[in-house]
């Protein structure tokens, strides 16, 4: 955990911390799960947001920043010829599929949702 209990303790009573890494396992020690619901819990005085996948409450505009962000890396996967040659030249990219061919490749996610994990190296190495 980067950031754990004892320094949420103490921390200033109404701070807040939105965990955007929670899709991933959160990286602050008492994160857990919330929902666009019930996005809100206090732990130690600290206010918590921990929604996965904020960007699906505003989906047009999520939707447009992703393409700018996709569009350069979908114009070089042209020059390298394949999705999964894109991906293991850019761990950053790899590290960000959740899903590949049908298969939940996040851990996390797999776990939580009750679903079966398969390992994105293993279904590229596989060549699958």
């Amino acid at each position: 955990m980067v950031i754990t209990e004892d320094m949420v303790m103490k921390m200033k009573k109404g701070a807040v911390i939105v965990d955007v890494s929670i899709d991933q396992g959160g990286c602050v020690e008492t994160s857990r799960i919330t929902t666009h619901d019930d996005p809100i819990f206090v732990k130690h005085g600290v206010i918590h947001y921990c929604v996965p996948n904020i960007p699906s409450k505003v989906g047009r505009t999520a939707s447009i920043a992703f393409s700018n962000i996709l569009a350069p890396l979908i114009l070089k996967t042209g020059m390298i010829n394949s999705f999964e040659a894109l991906l293991y030249n850019n761990p950053g990219l790899l590290n960000g599929v959740y899903t590949y061919k049908g298969n939940v490749t996040n851990e996390f996610l797999a776990k939580y949702f009750e679903m079966k994990y398969t390992s994105l190296d293993l279904l590229l190495s596989a060549g699958l």
